[in-house]
């Protein structure tokens, strides 16, 4: 495969709201991001992506855009982020900014037109339709719980919205919508930042027919996704915006695509299809989903995440390109959820870091990732902010769920477990804010922060920053096959990595008791280094057999 800049580097998620906030007014900014920029250089990143810090009314925490071209005031100013940019690059770091266009805010000026009138210039700028028999266009769930559509006095008409009302869904049938689109990122390229991370960018398109959902269950409201998700012209859009703007600038994209295959991904990500770089997929996200989906909890085994990750790099090879990653801002914190985040917290912390950076593909960490931050459980649901989780948490009491169960859901599952503020150190609000967080933190921060990981050369951070290197001082890692060993053991996660005359052996126990391994016996080799490992070892040759300790991980390299 062509080699890349993007498929060598580490990226570093931010999510501004709970990074780091300069003024005490409780929310994290740019400023705030600016201050710990040697902190992310000292980590070993090479890419910055930063969610959403555009003009927005924060419906859905700045994915509702009122305007593209603008700061949201609680971050700062344009200014500011161009000092951001500078220094970043300044660093040797690049940038990558989100880019929403499935939708805007309700807010957004074309919005405001679009609803004045049905003639009105920017009307079809959204997605509208008339009711049906006195009900809505189709019987449409929103990804945020109830209907799809909105209805608007005014116009006696529906607008279509996938996530929350005031996320109304922009139309790209219509032409002027995608050239508007094309410039506003042309804006932003042209300014130096470094490439877009796509917000559910396998959405734009939608059948316009807008038919009726198969209905199952009891809810008026039933899943279209068959209607939405993957439509009939989102490759032709991302072709054309490929030629119309990313093709002219050396930079990375990496589009979030909900419900999509491997086999599928390939229609995205293949070098000669010229749309993305690579996708966030979803399926190892959905590892523990019940038949009702996130909220709907059932045990794992390792065997089905192995399959997941098998799958993927798998049906990639030599087509594609894999991002990885084990949690974001969407997501619970990947210790708590695929690791032990009480008496082995820093141990799977490791493990987990482990296998995103050593598996092919571009790894993503998620702030406080690196310092092994975890899941966090609030007394009350009035303390959680994420729209998602409490339209859920609504909509189930009022059906009759039990609250003591939605509440464990929650704990597991929520949004907010990413979003509570970034620790910095042991004292008042985790050297987070001077003011009143907008969200609380989580309690255990006396215990897990930067400072304390910084001061302490057996932490995780120091791990990573040792994954990192490794990263870019053997390029097997970024650019040698994959193959999976011991499919089917319910401990162990084994698999290879080969370059020409150099082989990784990856081995990771996934379980809170010890585990033996026995190498293959096809796996010849002379020589072999152990090349980062999360206990202590006396012996640095590999063995034919031996004993991993709970949440043991190791990397060797064999010389053949």
């Amino acid at each position: 495969m062509k080699k890349q800049w993007w498929k060598e580097s580490v990226v570093y998620q931010i999510y501004p709201r709970s990074f780091m906030d300069s003024n005490g007014d409780g929310i994290g900014d740019l400023q705030g991001i600016i201050s710990k920029l040697d902190y992310l250089k000292k980590l070993g990143a090479d890419v910055v992506w930063l969610c959403p810090v555009y003009d927005s009314p924060n419906d859905d925490n700045g994915y509702d855009i009122r305007h593209y071209q603008q700061i949201m005031d609680e971050f700062g100013t344009l200014e500011d982020w161009e000092e951001l940019l500078e220094g970043l690059h300044e660093r040797g770091m690049k940038l990558i900014m989100d880019l929403v266009v499935n939708h805007t805010s309700d807010e957004h000026a074309w919005f405001v037109e679009a609803q004045k009138s049905k003639d009105n210039v920017y009307r079809d700028y959204y997605i509208w339709r008339p009711g049906k028999n006195g009900e809505e266009p189709s019987n449409w769930m929103s990804y945020f719980r109830g209907s799809a559509w909105q209805h608007q006095p005014e116009t006696n008409e529906y607008y279509l919205h996938l996530f929350s009302k005031k996320q109304p869904d922009l139309n790209w049938e219509n032409e002027q919508v995608r050239k508007e689109v094309y410039q506003m990122m042309t804006w932003w390229l042209d300014k130096g930042i470094d490439g877009f991370r796509m917000d559910v960018i396998n959405l734009i398109s939608k059948d316009q027919r807008f038919p009726d959902a198969e209905e199952t269950g009891d809810s008026s409201y039933h899943w279209g996704g068959e209607y939405f998700v993957n439509g009939p012209r989102v490759h032709e859009y991302l072709q054309e915006m490929n030629w119309e703007v990313l093709s002219k600038y050396d930079i990375m994209t990496v589009g979030e695509c909900l419900d999509v295959s491997p086999e599928e991904a390939v229609n995205y990500v293949a070098e000669d299809r010229n749309e993305l770089n690579m996708v966030f997929h979803f399926e190892l996200m959905n590892v523990g989903n019940g038949p009702l989906g996130k909220w709907d909890i059932i045990p794992w085994k390792l065997s089905d995440f192995k399959r997941v990750m098998h799958k993927w790099q798998q049906t990639l090879k030599d087509r594609g390109w894999n991002s990885l990653y084990l949690n974001n801002h969407d997501q619970p914190r990947m210790v708590s959820r695929f690791g032990n985040d009480d008496r082995y917290r820093i141990e799977s912390a490791k493990l987990l870091g482990t296998l995103l950076h050593t598996l092919k593909g571009t790894p993503y960490i998620y702030q406080g990732e690196e310092i092994g931050m975890t899941n966090v459980n609030f007394a009350s649901i009035d303390d959680y902010r994420d729209i998602e989780t409490l339209n859920m948490f609504h909509e189930y009491t009022q059906s009759g769920h039990q609250h003591d169960l939605l509440m464990q859901s929650i704990y597991e599952r929520s949004r907010d477990n990413a979003r509570t503020p970034m620790h910095w150190n042991q004292r008042e609000h985790a050297g987070f804010t001077t003011g009143t967080p907008w969200i609380q933190l989580n309690p255990n921060y006396t215990a897990i922060n930067v400072e304390e990981a910084l001061s302490d050369p057996n932490s995780v951070f120091y791990y990573y920053q040792k994954l990192i290197q490794l990263r870019k001082e053997h390029p097997v890692i970024v650019y040698g096959d994959y193959e999976l060993l011991h499919e089917e053991d319910e401990q162990i996660y084994a698999y290879t990595r080969s370059l020409e005359q150099e082989m990784l052996i990856v081995v990771l126990n996934f379980s809170e008791q010890e585990a033996e391994f026995m190498l293959n016996e096809n796996i010849k080799y002379s020589d072999s280094q152990l090349l980062i490992h999360n206990y202590e070892i006396q012996d640095k040759g590999i063995s034919k057999q031996f004993t991993l300790k709970p949440f043991e991980a190791r990397v060797y390299k064999l010389l053949t």
